[in-house]
């Protein structure tokens, strides 16, 4: 048999893959353990069907129960086809190999248990590929033809399979058990003060829980998949919450009995049943053949299609379906399973955050942690719990969105539909206002600051508890994340809603993943370059899969060996890409962990924001201690917040309720005052008045009413060298008795000039433009 170079080609990667596999065993073999008709009105049908073919003692056992409606004499002619190539064509004539039950072949119940020796010159014949590379994609097809007319009275199909996969546990349980160490070391470096190392590792864990979602989603499409993909995508639902647990199917199947659905049975009538997993689309679309007695037809999915075969019916199962089954969840059990397992994974984050506090509190007490050790955490943990929950739901909004939505669509029971729009109308709105909420947040600071990131990271209740949303991205690119919620609900709604139609699915993907990729690659709204490169490549990656997916449509007419090379490139591209992504994050979290000082490793953001975030337990200098107060950042902020108090943030509305501190010292005159000067329609007022000489924004001198500092002889003029010893001393000599820059009881006037504060906000507020602070600088807002 003569083979062409490109063919010779392709085996030889095959070959490859089956060397270098972890998953290749000493023992060969290839085996079947369904056979399904392959045309209308077929005159035989198994309800048992095993084969086995070792060629090392050239033997191939079977054992078959069908039923015949055939009389007479036949001949079989089978055909051996290889990721879409047909590798053997042959006449078999059942008389001459002595089988009997065939020659002749008799109506009624028909019982075949038998070995056969296989002849040398056959099995050599065979690739040796074929019983190493993973999830190998064959077929044989036999056609029953007639002695005496010639026609074809029959036809039957068994899939292959060398018991080889790359469906394996320990993949799946590897992946997540790195992304959850990510999310876990992301959290104690936060807890330990290093906000940059945190926000780099948080960032990269959530692209890499994105990659190994979209890797979830393409084996959810209803695609003809390559065997090879089908299994390697199963290896990420995981993160869909597609997972068995043996009671929870109980407790799902009670639940849906109980408010008013019909459970599915297809797991339960296996042993009747004979399963195939059709791997290409030829006459069909790529499908799951379940066929079994007529007890089956009480199977609820209406949008299943099906035919029948004499006594036997046969269910067709794709997309979301298919992944269920292949899990060993009944199709009726998908969606709860999957809210189960988010709802779970919420609670118990909960319950760990909070014995983690407990513990931290514990060990404090009995010394064996330092006092300042994770302060901030103990001191707002409830606002820093909220924040985690806000990330969770952030996490699981893809598997939420696609699961509700799909289950509009199946209607298991009216309880489990009330739940869907719940969860899914809920958590959209509970984004929605979060991201809305950090768009207003970010415009009044830019309205008072020019730059959005003075009140996004200087406030550390904005940023604990929204920071999950921004942080990621650099200053300027806040908003991003509204692209991408709608990236992700679009995705979700084409593979919920077009289960039927795997060719919508594929033309929709190539859509939505180039425009999301052209965005990014223009916009780079991530923090730094790395943190851009990192999330453009997986978009890349993401957009050439769905490429694949088009060519698994057979849109194109390509031959089905085109299709075959291409499900294994797919395998081998996403396989090694995921390898280095899941390096790179397991690298950066031990680092992150391990180092004593993990920013080192990391640049400062562009975006200045590492000026604006403060310990609120670390304020150990004078200036520290007068900046903080000057932006409204007292010791005891955490203390007089709780976990619901979205007004008493410094990004809300309400910063007239922090006029004063918790301590009684009252904060500068134009912090107090903005949130009046909006009540009578004024241009927002800065935290930090330039006129005030330990925040100039300028060099020149100030002319009008003189500073109350001058009084002060401690306090030097910092515009004239000569009233202080030393132009390299700092502005304060020693520490002023009042906690605040103002004296108690002085009543300030933040405008130089004469006249009233609202007559002359205008005027300050054109000085402030004209004149960048230091806060200002670093964002690219200055002109």
């Amino acid at each position: 048999m003569n083979l062409s170079s490109s063919t010779r080609s392709f085996f030889l990667l095959l070959a490859t893959i089956a060397i270098l596999s972890p998953l290749a065993s000493a023992i060969r073999l290839i085996e079947s353990s369904s056979l399904n008709p392959c045309q209308d009105n077929s005159s035989f049908t198994a309800t048992l069907f095993n084969v086995v073919f070792t060629p090392d003692n050239n033997t191939l056992a079977f054992d078959v129960v069908g039923v015949s409606s055939i009389q007479g004499n036949v001949t079989a002619e089978l055909e051996v086809i290889a990721y879409g190539y047909t590798a053997l064509r042959q006449t078999l004539d059942p008389c001459t190999m002595n089988l009997e039950g065939l020659c002749p072949m008799n109506t009624g119940q028909i019982n075949i248990q038998s070995n056969i020796n296989v002849p040398n010159n056959v099995i050599s014949r065979i690739p040796g590929i074929a019983y190493g590379v993973p999830d190998l994609d064959g077929l044989v097809r036999i056609y029953i033809n007639d002695t005496d007319t010639g026609s074809t009275v029959a036809c039957v199909e068994a899939m292959l399979s060398n018991g080889k996969t790359v469906d394996q546990k320990a993949v799946g349980w590897t992946t997540a058990a790195i992304a959850g160490i990510a999310l876990c070391a992301a959290a104690v470096t936060s807890g330990l003060g290093h906000s940059n190392t945190a926000a780099h590792v948080a960032a990269n864990t959530l692209s890499l829980f994105s990659f190994f979602q979209a890797q979830a989603l393409i084996g959810m499409t209803a695609i003809p998949l390559p065997p090879i993909v089908q299994s390697w995508t199963q290896n990420f639902q995981w993160s869909m919450g597609i997972i068995r647990v043996g009671f929870m199917q109980h407790l799902c199947t009670w639940y849906q009995r109980s408010t008013g659905g019909t459970p599915s049975t297809v797991l339960s009538t296996l042993t009747t049943t004979s399963v195939e997993v059709q791997k290409r689309s030829l006459d069909v679309v790529h499908k799951l053949f379940l066929r079994a007695y007529d007890e089956m037809t009480k199977t609820k999915r209406s949008n299943a299609a099906s035919t029948t075969a004499q006594t036997a019916k046969v269910i067709i199962i794709t997309g979301i379906q298919r992944v269920g089954f292949r899990a060993g969840i009944e199709i009726t059990n998908i969606f709860l399973t999957g809210l189960a397992f988010f709802l779970a994974f919420v609670i118990l984050t909960a319950v760990a955050v909070m014995l983690f506090k407990g513990f931290c509190d514990l060990a404090v007490r009995f010394r064996w942690l330092k006092g300042d050790r994770f302060l901030d955490f103990r001191n707002g943990w409830k606002v820093v719990l909220k924040g985690i929950l806000f990330r969770l739901v952030l996490i699981g909004y893809p598997q939420i969105c696609v699961l509700c939505l799909w289950e509009l669509t199946q209607r298991d029971s009216s309880a489990e539909v009330v739940l869907a729009l719940f969860f899914f109308i809920s958590m959209s709105a509970c984004l929605a206002w979060a991201a809305f909420k950090v768009i207003r947040i970010a415009k009044r600071s830019v309205s008072m600051h020019k730059n959005p990131a003075y009140i996004l990271y200087s406030d550390p209740s904005a940023l604990n508890k929204w920071g999950f949303l921004y942080v990621q991205f650099r200053a300027t690119a806040y908003y991003f994340i509204l692209p991408v919620l709608i990236y992700i609900l679009v995705k979700a709604a084409f593979i919920a809603f077009s289960q039927k139609s795997g060719t919508t699915q594929a033309i929709a993907f190539v859509i939505i993943e180039a425009a999301f990729l052209i965005g990014i690659s223009i916009f780079r709204p991530w923090m730094d370059k790395k943190t851009n490169a990192f999330n453009i490549s997986i978009a890349a990656i993401n957009f050439l899969n769905v490429i694949f997916l088009l060519v698994f449509t057979s849109i194109f007419n390509q031959p089905g060996i085109v299709t075959g090379v291409m499900g294994v490139i797919f395998f081998i591209i996403n396989a090694a890409f995921a390898l280095v992504l899941l390096l790179m994050v397991l690298i950066a979290s031990v680092y992150a962990i391990a180092s004593k000082n993990p920013d080192t490793r990391y640049q400062p953001m562009r975006d200045d924001r590492g000026s604006f975030i403060k310990s609120q337990s670390q304020l150990t200098t004078e200036l520290d201690a007068l900046g903080a107060t000057a932006r409204g950042d007292p010791k005891t902020l955490y203390k007089s917040r709780d976990i619901d108090a979205d007004d008493d943030s410094f990004s809300s509305g309400s910063i007239r309720r922090h006029q004063n501190d918790a301590s009684g010292v009252p904060l500068p005159p134009s912090t107090a005052n903005s949130a009046m000067a909006h009540s009578y329609r004024e241009p927002p007022r800065s935290p930090i008045d330039p006129s005030v000489p330990l925040f100039p924004s300028d060099g020149a001198p100030r002319y009008g009413q003189a500073s109350p500092y001058s009084d002060n002889p401690r306090i030097y003029n910092a515009y004239n060298d000569s009233t202080r010893p030393g132009s390299d001393l700092p502005l304060l000599n020693s520490r002023s008795d009042n906690s605040s820059p103002a004296p108690r009881g002085y009543e300030y006037q933040p405008y130089g000039r004469s006249g009233s504060a609202h007559s002359n906000a205008n005027g300050g507020f054109r000085q402030q433009q004209n004149n960048p602070s230091p806060w200002q600088r670093g964002a690219g807002y200055e002109s």
